[in-house]
């Protein structure tokens, strides 16, 4: 049985129309996620990364190579820990 990640950041961009997450496997390793939703359906969050096989030794690892991938998400940082 695999167990699900862990969430232990979830970083919105200023529209809330996509976050990336930081999470923890079940094995310790580390990874991170980009989502979109769009508000005029009801799907909620789904992943357009891809990056969730990524695999990082610790959580500022994740952060980091995420901050890389993921254009938006150094704006988002600036406003988020501001």
């Amino acid at each position: 049985m695999q167990l699900k990640n862990r969430v232990l950041k979830s970083i919105n961009n200023e529209d809330e129309s996509r976050c990336v997450d930081i999470f923890l496997r079940g094995d310790n390793t580390f990874g991170f996620e980009e989502f979109r939703r769009d508000f005029e359906d009801n799907r909620g969050w789904f992943p357009i990364g891809f990056f969730g096989d990524l695999v990082f030794d610790s959580e500022i690892r994740a952060l980091d190579a995420a901050r890389t991938k993921v254009s938006w998400l150094v704006t988002a940082m600036d406003w988020w820990t501001g």
